[in-house]
């Protein structure tokens, strides 16, 4: 039923979207993005901006860590009469969805994850061309569609686990000999739950939204291969399938049930507590996380032992002996539309600042942006695994994915229920890991019939 509704709420606000939405956007005859020149364009501009954010974390002036407050201040120095104001979102998606249903949401937000390619033009300006920038930036084609850009990103993520290496040292385990399977990693939790007090994996389950990582590595970093999420993944009956070789889909969230039915995980997921979290694993309570490495400075951040924190690719090993990790777009911003010619001007100034001159990628332990600015030293684990990018589908399947997402009901990356749906049938016995997979196989596959394009 909470899955039902969760879907009628979204189809109703996607609905109210495309209807609000209609009409034609003020004309713009400015410049594109790929053209300014950050500090010697528009620097007598005026205009004031307001940028909506899911970083809610980054809202607060913060005297010990540099917050939006900073970033504010080092752009007014090349921009003194842009004047910005940033509000953040703790429930962002389901938010910043209903708000784009009206024309004066703001003036820059982080596109919300419900927004179809298709459907990019009705809500934000065309900010370039791809092939303006696709050979300086990474992850490029995220926001893009039919060959224009709408959305930059704002940092990439490595998709990996979190773990407290005084935590990891205590259990027998070095930067040397992390796991690299799946049974490896069992074997290291259950090693932390012999040797140490700490909780060897904490789920996260009642912040709900958390445990929506754990999708992001059924793609890219569990096959190889960069085609699946967008192209082959919507046209391929049971993807949830065992492959047999500790590889795909089914063996990541394999890798949840067991953990949970082994007693790894925290006592009581309903009790679990985001925010309390960060220091948890700050000071050793916690061994490990399943998180972006988006999240890896706000763990260093919570207390004393920032050198303790760590980050280790997932455990998966093809069988030719390669590890790989999805590599992708955080957020991307983008601009309204409805904006006037001076407003997208100066968002796409402060976008451009934040992007190239700012260091948030590196300073956040993110993948860079633009290709030629250096890795962070959180990514060090990573060095000889190969980082695999999703590929764009082409523009005849542009909404496919989304489409047989959305129709199959199990929205992974955007709705968590059916991640914690593994947790709840381990806890309360209600169904096995081989019931849960045979229906999501079942769903997807009359999702990809239903959605198949015609030939």
């Amino acid at each position: 039923m909470r899955k039902a509704l969760s879907l009628l709420l979204t189809l109703a606000l996607l609905a109210g979207l495309l209807t609000a939405c209609g009409g034609k956007e003020p004309e713009y005859s400015g410049p594109s993005y790929a053209s300014l020149k950050v500090g010697e364009d528009y620097t007598d501009l005026t205009a004031e901006l307001r940028i909506i954010t899911n970083r809610t974390d980054l809202i607060q002036e913060d005297p010990d860590n540099r917050d939006f407050t900073d970033f504010v201040k080092e752009f007014n120095e090349l921009y003194p009469n842009i004047t910005i104001k940033y509000e953040g979102i703790t429930n962002y998606n389901d938010d910043m969805t209903a708000r784009l249903s009206s024309k004066d949401w703001g003036n820059i937000c982080m596109i919300p994850q419900t927004v179809m390619l298709p459907d990019l033009s009705l809500y934000f300006h065309p900010l370039c061309a791809l092939s303006e920038i696709e050979a300086d930036y990474n992850f490029a084609t995220n926001r893009a569609y039919d060959g224009q850009v709408y959305g930059i990103p704002s940092t990439g993520n490595a998709q990996g686990i979190i773990y407290n290496k005084k935590v990891a040292e205590a259990a027998g385990y070095t930067s040397e000999n992390l796991p690299k399977t799946t049974d490896d990693f069992l074997k290291f939790l259950q090693d932390i739950k012999d040797n140490t007090s700490a909780i060897p994996l904490y789920t996260n389950f009642a912040a709900g939204w958390t445990m929506t990582a754990w999708d992001a590595y059924i793609y890219g970093g569990a096959t190889a291969d960069p085609d699946w999420k967008n192209i082959t993944m919507p046209q391929t009956k049971d993807p949830f399938a065992d492959r047999g070789d500790g590889t795909g889909a089914y063996a990541v969230y394999k890798l949840l049930y067991d953990a949970v039915s082994l007693g790894l995980t925290e006592e009581s997921p309903t009790a679990t507590d985001w925010e309390g979290c960060k220091p948890m694993i700050n000071n050793g309570q916690i061994g490990t996380m399943v998180l972006g490495s988006w999240a890896i400075i706000q763990m260093q951040q919570a207390g004393p032992n920032a050198a303790d924190i760590s980050y280790m690719p997932f455990p998966i090993t093809q069988p030719d002996g390669k590890q790989c990790a999805t590599a992708g777009a955080d957020y991307c911003f983008g601009v309204n539309k409805y904006d006037s010619e001076d407003s997208k001007i100066a968002s796409m100034l402060y976008i451009k600042w934040f992007t190239e001159s700012s260091n948030f990628a590196y300073d956040q332990g993110g993948v860079p942006v633009l290709k030629s600015q250096e890795y962070p030293p959180t990514l060090a684990a990573f060095d000889g695994i190969e980082l695999i990018e999703d590929t764009a589908a082409p523009t005849e399947l542009a909404s496919l994915q989304a489409d047989v997402n959305r129709e199959s009901e199990l929205s992974l990356d955007s709705d968590q229920t059916h991640v914690q749906r593994i947790v709840e049938a381990v806890v309360t016995g209600s169904e096995t890991f081989e019931d849960i997979i045979a229906d999501w196989n079942t769903r997807w596959n009359d999702a990809v019939d239903r959605c198949a394009p015609a030939q």
